[in-house]
């Protein structure tokens, strides 16, 4: 059957349909954008100017902190503006960049997750052999995995929606493109669409947490043979791990790994995964990690001097 698709255009039903609540919310989610930008930026700028870029988990925290940025800033500028907007609209090929956007910045980030706990797993488990397994080469090779991945994802998410017939209505109850809500949109059974793309989206979701699970299982077992102050530095730099994973991995295993139905909660859920969690990654890995806390005293020390310098 020849693909017929009347729509041009999608209108958002958006966070808010009062106009004192959605104003409220447009302060609130412009200080939490800015807030992510300025937190993700200082950490990519302390790990490259603080001599950490060296350390394969700054590597990676540094691609974290990277991913946060782009994976918010596909939908949090369109959601802020939507919220002073009358008429909440995104063209049909937006809406598709915005679906690939997301899941392929979405993805990877579950990929880094992934591989900062193999990180530690190797360097709890096999301090000796740490730095020969975890080289640079070996590092850049994963992180480049991550990116290849992330765009396999993406690219089925996409192609299955890009398939689907829309001849209205056209008003999505979200505020970003994402597919339950396209799938709900399209005029045709969708229920074979809907089996690829959570099988698609709940083997990676489930994957990557069962490689999670049984990274800190051997990781916290292995931590009963040594000392008092071998445990406390391990679990410190691994406690920040583990609250990043279980806050992102939380929501997206709400939203992805069930069958393709839509709830009222999905669009705080979603607000939970693409604007609170990079907005608290920063303040997680900076206030229970020593050393980037000591690069970052460093680095205003090293601005502070250069200023009193400049005046004198």
């Amino acid at each position: 059957m020849e693909k017929i698709n009347n729509v041009t255009e999608f209108i958002f039903w958006g966070l808010s349909q009062n106009p004192v609540v959605a104003k409220v919310c447009f302060v609130v989610f412009s200080f939490f954008y800015t807030g992510i930008l300025l937190g993700n930026l200082l950490i990519m700028l302390t790990v490259s100017t603080g001599n950490l870029f060296k350390s394969p988990m700054y590597f990676f925290l540094n691609y974290l902190s990277f991913v946060d940025i782009c994976y918010t800033s596909v939908t949090a500028p369109k959601m802020i503006a939507d919220l002073l907007a009358k008429t909440k609209t995104i063209s049909y090929v937006g809406c598709v960049l915005q679906l690939f956007g997301s899941h392929f910045f979405g993805c990877a980030e579950i990929f880094i997750l992934t591989l900062m706990a193999y990180d530690r797993y190797v360097a709890i488990c096999k301090p000796l052999h740490y730095m020969t397994i975890m080289d640079r080469n070996r590092c850049n090779n994963m992180l480049l995995g991550t990116w290849i991945g992330g765009f396999l994802h993406s690219i089925i998410q996409m192609a299955m929606v890009v398939q689907l017939p829309f001849c209205g209505p056209n008003v999505i109850d979200h505020y970003f493109c994402d597919v339950h809500p396209l799938l709900k949109l399209a005029c045709t059974d969708t229920y074979v669409v809907g089996v690829v793309v959570v099988a698609n989206s709940g083997a990676i979701t489930l994957g990557s947490f069962v490689t999670l699970l049984i990274s800190y299982t051997v990781i916290l077992m292995s931590l009963r043979k040594q000392s008092a102050e071998g445990r406390c530095k391990a679990l410190s730099t691994c406690g920040s791990h583990i609250a990043v994973v279980i806050i992102f991995f939380g929501p997206c295993t709400f939203m992805y790994m069930r069958p393709n139905t839509t709830f009222s909660e999905d669009k705080m859920v979603a607000v939970f995964y693409t604007i609170i969690t990079p907005m608290l990654n920063p303040l997680i890995y900076t206030l229970r990690n020593a050393e980037v806390k000591n690069a970052m005293k460093k680095l205003w020390g090293r601005k502070f001097s250069c200023r009193l310098i400049a005046s004198s």
